[in-house]
């Protein structure tokens, strides 16, 4: 496809407005975290929608609901307060390969987070201007304690060149302030112009019909390049234009 800058851009700004909708939320595992009002109530839950966003969306937003539901609709409470028995909830929960032994230790880590530094958002704030280090240092801390090894390829690490998009997805949930209702803005410590585009085979493949991703793997450097090019679009918030890739190539098929 051979458009134009101008035109490219008319194009992402777009889509951008149609998809950046309330009316969206429904249908996007975003819709968990919505359920909520407290800041570490919707932390929580938007890291654990985050976490199992992949596979089909009707799956996923069922299985996220699940999860919430299990934690009796109070995440922050749930976290900082359940017993041994209370994990035990879990038994029968299964999203994909994530099962009651991932769920368990994401509990467990989460009040380790909230009890020893200060919750997510700090975690992810010691590196504000580079998202690959940021990421990388919450793994590390996710997994400081005691952990199942299995449960490690649930976090993806930036610094193995994984383009870690379920974590820059939740970033942006967390970090983009628009005022339309849809990404949260509740973290003031990172400034959207320093996300990463979320990079799956849907928003490749639009980004490489448009030109605006070479590289041919969805890895952190398709990220870094892919999350430069729109900021050539819009330098302040490029991972708006998230909404327009994906939007493009799930709902209309680009």
């Amino acid at each position: 496809m051979n458009l134009n800058k101008h035109e490219i851009f008319e194009l992402l700004e777009d889509k951008h407005d149609k998809f950046n909708r309330v009316s969206f939320i429904e249908s996007d595992p975003i819709s968990i975290p919505h359920l909520f009002s407290k800041k570490e109530d919707i932390e929580i839950a938007g890291f654990l929608a985050a976490t199992i966003s992949w596979g089909q969306r009707v799956t996923i937003i069922k299985n996220a609901n699940k999860l919430v539901e299990l934690m009796d609709l109070t995440p922050f409470d749930f976290v900082m307060n359940h017993s041994e028995n209370d994990l035990k909830h879990f038994d029968d929960f299964k999203h994909r390969t994530f099962n009651a032994i991932d769920v368990s230790f994401f509990i467990t880590s989460l009040k380790n987070i909230y009890s020893n530094h200060n919750g997510l958002e700090d975690v992810f704030a010691v590196y504000p201007t580079d998202i690959q280090k940021s990421i990388h240092h919450f793994r590390e801390v996710f997994f400081e304690i005691n952990h199942p090894s299995r449960t490690k390829k649930h976090v993806s690490d930036s610094m193995n060149n994984s383009a870690a998009k379920r974590i820059n997805m939740y970033l942006r949930w967390m970090v983009r302030n628009d005022n339309r209702g849809v990404d949260f803005g509740i973290w003031k410590k990172i400034e959207p112009k320093h996300l990463m585009c979320p990079l799956d085979v849907h928003s490749g493949n639009v980004a490489r019909k448009l030109g605006l991703l070479s590289r041919t793997q969805n890895d952190w450097k398709a990220t870094l390049e892919l999350t430069n090019n729109l900021k050539k679009y819009d330098a302040n918030d490029p991972i708006k234009y998230d909404f327009s890739l994906f939007g493009l190539g799930v709902f209309e098929g680009f």
